[in-house]
Formats: C-alpha cells, structure tokens, sequence
C-alpha cells in the first residue's frame, strides 16, 4: 500500500474506533433526529405526511442533525495536535480531507439508518419509496460530508465554532437540499412513490456532490496551512 492509503486507512480508523469509544457524536445526532420527529408528530398533529411536507420535515432533521456531527470533525486534530503531525508527515495533506469526509460519511449512514425507519414509522403508511429513497440519500449524504469536511477545517480553530458552522454551511447546502427534496418529494406522494423528475434531481445531487469534492480536495492543503 502507498502511504497515503496507509495514512488514509489509519485516520479513518482513528476517527470510527475514537466514535465507538466515546460516542460523542452519533447518538447526539440520532437523539436530535428522533427528538424532532416526535415535535413534527404532535406539533403538526398529524399521523401521516407525504409530498413537499414529508420531504421537509425529512430533510431538515436531517440536515440540522449532521450539524451536530460536522461541528466535531476536525476537534481532535485540534486538541491532540494532529494537524501538526498531518504538516509532518510525508504524504499528502489531502488524505486527512477525503478521511474525515469517509467518516463523516460513514456518520450519516448510520444515523440515517436510525431515523428513516422512525420517519417511516411516525408518518408514512407505506415503505414502499423508502427503497428508492436509498439511492438519494447517499448522494445527498456525499455531497453533505464533502461540503461540511471542508467548513468544519475552516472553522474548527474559531472560538464561535459553533455558531461559525452552519452560518457557511447552511447557505452552501441550499442547492443539496432542494435537490434532495425535490427527488424525494414523488417518492413520498399520497398516491405512492412516482418519478416525476427523479433523475434529474439525482444528476443535480451527483453533480453538486463532484463540485464540492473536487473544489475540497484542491484547497484543503491551503487551508490546512492557515
């Protein structure tokens, strides 16, 4: 193996072992996603959604709960000088970008795992569109980890991290979610799952989730040096 698939492997493994130990960022996101759910539930008053407002209410907890993940990306390299050893070291800088952007990944599959099927149980009367649901949510799932990678390692050094993280991200993730929205709102329509405009909202997503890969991998060395 090349170093910089031995540095990648290592990082990421880090990042999974460090989550399954501390649980610091997945049950959050679970928790917050679950949470939600419950308030749409009995705050719309309603035991069923579909279309527009079943896309919504999906992918808004969503979104607000992978902040929760995106905001400690980058905390231990921070705190335990991993950037420094990222600077040292003889590879390339961008192996920690397409690492943490692996990991962050890996987080929202697994949340999603918990909080479709809770979504499904609360307001949908079919499961039928959640297996074409599938194929949307992994490419919005990319385009979000490539996009809150690369604003999570510009905020990570500020002292309003937190607030800092979805000021920028929320407005860079306006075209993502309508995109995603967009494709899922036909999957979840009263009458069952339909395909008005599916794949053109799946070449939306795809070709979001290229731009913001490619522009994260050619100026996370940049930034790693700020």
């Amino acid at each position: 193996m090349t170093p910089s698939r031995v540095a990648f492997a290592a990082i990421l493994g880090k990042d999974l072992r460090s989550e399954l130990r501390t649980l610091q960022s997945l049950p959050a996101m679970a928790l917050f996603s679950v949470t939600t759910f419950v308030i749409f539930r009995f705050g719309l008053d309603r035991t069923h959604l579909s279309g527009s407002l079943a896309a919504g209410v999906l992918w808004a907890t969503l979104l607000f709960a992978a902040v929760l993940g995106i905001n400690r990306l980058f905390v231990a390299e921070r705190e335990e000088g991993g950037f420094d050893a990222i600077r040292l070291a003889p590879i390339d800088r961008s192996v920690l970008f397409t690492a943490k952007v692996t990991a962050l990944l890996i987080y929202l599959l697994a949340l999603e795992l918990i909080a479709v099927p809770i979504f499904a149980l609360f307001f949908l009367d079919s499961a039928a569109a959640l297996g074409p649901l599938v194929s949307v949510l992994l490419l919005a799932d990319v385009g979000l980890a490539a996009t809150g990678t690369l604003i999570s390692s510009m905020a990570v050094n500020s002292r309003a991290r937190d607030l800092l993280v979805p000021l920028v991200l929320l407005p860079l993730v306006v075209p993502l979610m309508i995109a995603a929205t967009g494709a899922t709102e036909p999957l979840l329509a009263l009458g069952g799952p339909g395909y008005h405009r599916f794949g053109t909202w799946l070449m939306v997503l795809g070709l979001y989730d290229l731009i913001f890969a490619l522009v994260g991998y050619a100026v996370f060395d940049f930034l790693l040096e700020d």
